[in-house]
């Protein structure tokens, strides 16, 4: 075994799901600067490590030090003083205070911080704010490297240990010891394999009680980002087996355990067809049982309406809103009156904004206060815009707490109005619609409105398939297409993908729906990022980051958001301001998503912003989400992603002026009818499709959707269980 032991001069890659890293390190005792591989994420430029592992020659890079272990050490240099200095370890200080910190005290700075911290008044610019703020930093990262140095001894990256101190303080070592499994669900960014790896230097044995609670609960976590609320018993046992590699009798053993605890639910579903019995996590049983629930106290109870005649009204709404409705719209307009839960569903351009507007119109007249919300801010903001009435996000209208953790609006103290008017019913989750529910007050309306043939929610749950599906609630089908939008060919063709034939191809010049033939994935990714940068903007006039927007159906691959991120950040972003984060480079002016709803930013899974300033001496990265400042601690900067391509599920409730989505062979397991569909109606002025006919034919053709495991459908039709 060898060691090696030098400073980090740049990242050249890093995998972070599993902590894979290239890294060039200037090494001491003459050996310069050497090519570094291993399991070692979270590195910085600028910081110094002992490492220890194995010299071996590449083929194709030549030689490389294979890294065992990497230890973080203070820099005994002064040049490498100044770069662990300047590279945000240590808040208030930046690139700029570390150069004249080392310019004054050389080779003591670290000295003078850490012993006799007043003296930081002698460098000119530092005053008391400064210094309080400096000695603060100076001291919980002291904190959290003695942290450090216990968890990076059982396998934890740097900046995991970063989030783990936050989490927990002093008593995250203690509690690590402990539980090491508890990391997987309290902290984000840490899952259960990684947690897995801790236990396993902790000494817990594999076919422990603990690791099998734990690995059950991971799983049934892991499935629900697929989509189910629950999972069938036998299937999920074989499951546990497999990923845990532990016997049944200890898996079955954990279950009843767990059971016995209530983290998990077991259910006779009293369907031997489905299965016998069914697996929830506790937060989804509760959510499913609840909404079944819920929406049956509002249907059975009584409305109370003034006399009126719904013709009369129906009339003086449209003469109002200056809109002739069709049969069908009035229809619609007309049941919600005496409806207290209705469903209108239908495709772009069968006029859903058109029946939302004369809705609110016609409740008003009658006295009815009426809210409008929406599971996005892109969503509800459309929504706003649409309508010229406010539209909140559903949760901002449950108003969140942050501090208390939950939603203020509940049973309790209910929401204040008598209608209520959700957007984009297809995107709401099982959990989100159990909390939507609990604060409606039962003589209200609730009218959910939302494309049922777009892919299904993000979260777990099928929930507006599953209520028209139930046939307990009223459902108004919009079917016919408006005049006017039939002169768009993308909602021409999205109603034809819809219905299994295959879009018209043949719009040339300025046509709003275009088809570009190319096979090769590394050719679609050099024409996409050409149509970006320069064809679009050129011929249509919209901008190459604000306007377009590439949409895929993976995130992994040539064409795959990851790639396709990097490709576009490269010839769309020229800034040199940039941060490496993780493997990750952030610039100023990149185009980024939020991927975890964060309360206390009110920011939320799917938002998009623009960053415009990274501050080195304050650790700060602030993000424009529509006109928004926000703030990111530069530990925090694993809940952005780059957005210059996003996934189509990620794109749901959104629409841009220009959409470019690639839709190649390379695809092939996600080639569905559902995900095209929902891609195509995300473009508002132009889509491009760029890839091969015979995918896109898949991909009509295929209208099997992804099976989730719910029971909601079941418990509206029986009654709840």
């Amino acid at each position: 075994m060898t060691e090696l032991k030098g400073q980090i001069e740049r990242i050249t890659y890093c995998n972070e799901e599993t902590g894979y890293t290239v890294a060039r390190l200037k090494a001491e005792g003459g050996a310069g600067l050497v090519t570094i591989v291993g399991s070692i994420p979270g590195l910085s430029p600028g910081e110094t490590v002992k490492l220890k592992g194995e010299w071996q020659s590449h083929a194709k890079y030549g030689q490389q030090f294979k890294t065992s272990s990497c230890e973080l050490v203070m820099p005994a240099t002064v040049s490498g003083i100044e770069r662990y200095l300047g590279s945000g370890m240590i808040k208030g200080i930046g690139p700029v205070m570390a150069r004249r910190l080392v310019s004054k005290f050389a080779i003591e700075t670290l000295d003078v911080i850490d012993r006799d911290i007043e003296r930081l008044r002698e460098v000119d610019g530092i005053g008391e704010k400064r210094i309080g703020m400096i000695s603060n930093a100076w001291r919980t990262q002291k904190e959290i490297r003695d942290v450090m140095v216990f968890l990076q001894g059982h396998g934890v990256s740097p900046a995991y240990a970063v989030k783990i101190f936050k989490q927990y303080g002093r008593e995250a070592v203690p509690v690590v010891r402990e539980n090491p499994y508890r990391l997987a669900e309290d902290v984000f960014g840490i899952g259960f394999l990684t947690a897995d790896r801790i236990a396993e230097k902790l000494g817990i044995a594999k076919d422990s009680p603990v690791r099998a609670r734990a690995g059950i609960q991971y799983i049934l976590n892991e499935l629900s980002d697929e989509g189910h609320v629950y999972y069938p018993f036998d299937q999920l046992v074989e499951r546990c087996e497999k990923v845990l590699e532990i016997e049944r009798g200890i898996i079955l053993d954990a279950m009843s355990s767990s059971a016995s605890d209530r983290r998990i639910i077991i259910e006779e579903t009293g369907d031997p067809a489905a299965c016998d019995k069914a697996v929830y996590l506790m937060r989804f049983h509760v959510s499913e049982q609840g909404i079944a629930r819920r929406l049956r106290d509002l249907l059975a109870h009584p409305r109370q309406l003034p006399l009126m005649d719904r013709d009369a009204l129906l009339a003086a709404a449209s003469r109002q809103l200056g809109l002739a409705l069709s049969s069908q719209q009035a229809l619609a307009v007309s049941d919600s009156v005496e409806r207290k839960v209705m469903v209108i569903t239908g495709g772009p351009g069968t006029g859903k904004t058109t029946i939302i507007k004369s809705i609110i119109a016609i409740q008003e007249r009658i006295g009815h206060r009426v809210l409008l919300a929406a599971p996005t801010g892109r969503a509800a903001r459309r929504m706003s815009d649409a309508t010229g009435r406010e539209a909140r996000t559903i949760h901002r209208l449950l108003e969140f707490s942050p501090k208390e953790g939950r939603f203020k609006k509940d049973e309790q103290n209910p929401l204040e109005a008598e209608t209520f008017v959700i957007d984009e019913g297809s995107m709401i989750d099982t959990i989100l619609m159990y909390h939507l529910l609990k604060a409606l007050p039962l003589h209200a309306t609730l009218i959910l409105v939302g494309d049922v043939d777009q892919l299904p929610s993000v979260g777990a749950g099928n929930v507006l398939k599953d209520i028209i599906d139930s046939h307990v609630v009223p459902v108004v089908r919009l079917k016919e297409i408006f005049r006017q939008s039939r002169e768009s060919m993308i909602i021409v063709n999205a109603h034809r993908v819809n219905n299994g034939l295959m879009p018209v191809l043949t719009g040339t010049g300025r046509s709003d729906f275009q088809f570009i033939e190319v096979e090769e994935p590394e050719a679609a990714v050099e024409r996409l990022v050409g149509l970006c940068r320069e064809r679009i903007p050129r011929k249509f006039g919209y901008h190459s980051i604000d306007d377009i927007q590439v949409l895929t159906p993976m995130h992994r691959g040539t064409v795959g958001a990851l790639n396709l991120n990097a490709e576009l950040q490269k010839h769309l972003n020229p800034s040199k301001d940039e941060l490496l984060r993780g493997g990750r480079t952030f610039k100023t002016g990149d185009k980024v998503m939020q991927i975890k709803n964060n309360y206390d930013k009110d920011v939320y899974n799917g938002d998009i912003g623009r960053i415009k300033r990274i501050d080195r001496e304050e650790q700060e990265v602030y993000v424009d989400f529509y006109g928004k400042l926000v703030s990111y601690d530069l530990s925090d900067l694993d809940e952005l992603v780059l957005a210059y391509a996003t996934s189509v599920h990620k794109a749901q409730g959104s629409e841009y002026p220009a959409v470019v989505m690639p839709i190649l062979m390379q695809h092939y397991i996600l080639l569905q009818r559902n995900l095209l569909y929902t891609g195509i109606t995300r473009g508002k002025k132009l889509v491009v499709l760029l890839g091969t006919k015979k995918a896109l034919s898949i991909a009509v053709g295929n209208d099997r959707q992804q099976m989730r495991y719910t029971m909601l459908k079941q418990r509206l039709q029986q009654g709840v269980r």
